[in-house]
């Protein structure tokens, strides 16, 4: 399954360099989103500019993933990191300064290119050290990123508690991403220690796309649910149970707060369950507190359920990366993961769009009833990951073509 388990210090440090640029990534885009409405006050942007400045987040993203892995491919998953992580300071400095709502958009956009490319970076990092370690990991480093989301958050309450200026609130986050990134990317895995590293055997040349297609749309939907909770869960409060802004954001916080704590301990159960057990556990955990949501009753029935969800469903799209990683090595790891990640950004436009579609035509109600079905296909997808016997389950089943991973 993986090379045996090494206590090498470089590997241990790539562990703690990929953590920070995980928790770096998801700190920056907590507040990229927090800072919206200021945003949105500053340039007099409309909803509907906003709900644009979202998707192009998403799409541009995906175009920095297929750029991590030409960056990658000619030359290592550490560079292309490295770079993704100037380029979000970069970024960030344009947001801090622009002088009106086009150099806004343009910057973000320059912002949505470099968080595509930070996620495939971090991933592919990330099943590079797991394939050092010998055993499954991946998860930690998920809940880094879960815990950089939540202090982001909590920077930007803080700031504006403190009543700091937008322009300084923005800058003094750049400063930390471009600190983190200048300590943590020398001891990111370099070419010799990852894509051509001893515990790297020659890369496969195709992956059967029956399984690229099946881990791929499990990582849509699980991004589908990631953002429609985190895009509707206060509007679902606020709107269909009449709750105040205060409780309604109580609801996204019990998620997030879930998350973290099932990121941490999700690398224990997979150890002990396998895979396929946890994935199966997590979607049927996920669907209960999703059905709660749609039942809910009262604010507070609403939140147990964003909680419940959120114990399980995050813990699914660790595992996927984790899978995949099996499956090829080297230079055809980096581009199988940057791939791989393009559903990611599938996943949450469906997650905003179709959720927002339907509460128009109905009310949020019957749009969270969209997640509710996700998670209840998801439990049908587990079967697509291996248990404790092996890989050799996963890999030997019988397909009718292959995805090419050549440059």
């Amino acid at each position: 399954m993986f090379p045996p388990q090494t206590t090498n210090p470089l590997l241990r440090a790539a562990r703690a360099a990929n953590s920070v640029a995980f928790a770096l990534q998801g700190f920056f885009l907590a507040v990229v989103l927090t800072e919206l409405p200021q945003q949105r006050d500053k340039f007099g942007l409309t909803d509907t500019l906003i709900v644009a400045a979202v998707a192009l987040l998403s799409l541009l993203a995906g175009v920095g993933s297929i750029t991590a892995e030409k960056i990658a491919l000619h030359f290592s998953s550490r560079t292309a990191l490295r770079i993704g992580l100037l380029l979000i300071a970069a970024a960030g400095v344009g947001v801090a300064f622009s002088p009106n709502k086009i150099v806004l958009f343009v910057t973000l956009g320059v912002y949505g290119l470099a968080v595509g490319i930070v996620d495939a970076g971090t991933n592919m990092q990330a099943v590079f050290i797991q394939h050092g370690y010998g055993r499954f990991v991946l998860s930690s480093f998920y809940a880094a990123w879960s815990a950089g989301s939540i202090s982001g958050a909590l920077f930007v309450a803080a700031f504006e508690g403190l009543h700091v200026s937008l322009r300084i609130s923005i800058l003094t986050a750049v400063l930390v991403v471009l600190a983190g990134a200048l300590l943590a990317g020398p001891r990111l895995l370099g070419t010799q220690e990852a894509e051509a590293g001893p515990a790297e055997p020659e890369p496969v040349g195709t992956v059967p796309v029956r399984i690229f297609l099946a881990f791929g749309v499990i990582v849509a939907l699980a991004f589908a649910i990631d953002f429609a909770v985190g895009n509707w869960s206060a509007l679902y409060l606020t709107d269909v149970l009449l709750s105040s802004s205060a409780t309604a954001a109580l609801a996204l916080a019990a998620y997030q707060g879930a998350s973290l704590v099932g990121r941490l301990t999700g690398d224990l159960w997979v150890r002990r369950f396998g895979p396929r057990a946890v994935v199966r556990g997590a979607a049927v955990v996920g669907s209960i507190g999703l059905l709660v949501v749609v039942t809910a009753p009262a604010p507070i029935a609403a939140i147990a359920g964003f909680l419940v969800a959120g114990i399980g469903l995050p813990l699914i799209v660790p595992l996927c990366f984790s899978e995949a990683g099996q499956l090829t090595s080297g230079r055809g790891l980096d581009a199988l993961i940057a791939r791989l990640n393009l559903f990611n950004y599938g996943g949450t436009i469906v997650g905003g769009v179709v959720v927002g579609v339907i509460a128009d035509a109905s009310n949020l109600r019957a749009g969270f009833a969209v997640p509710l079905i996700f998670a209840v296909v998801l439990i049908g997808c587990a079967r697509a990951f291996h248990t404790r016997a092996g890989a050799a389950e996963v890999t030997a089943q019988p397909v009718t073509g292959h995805v090419s991973l050549d440059g």
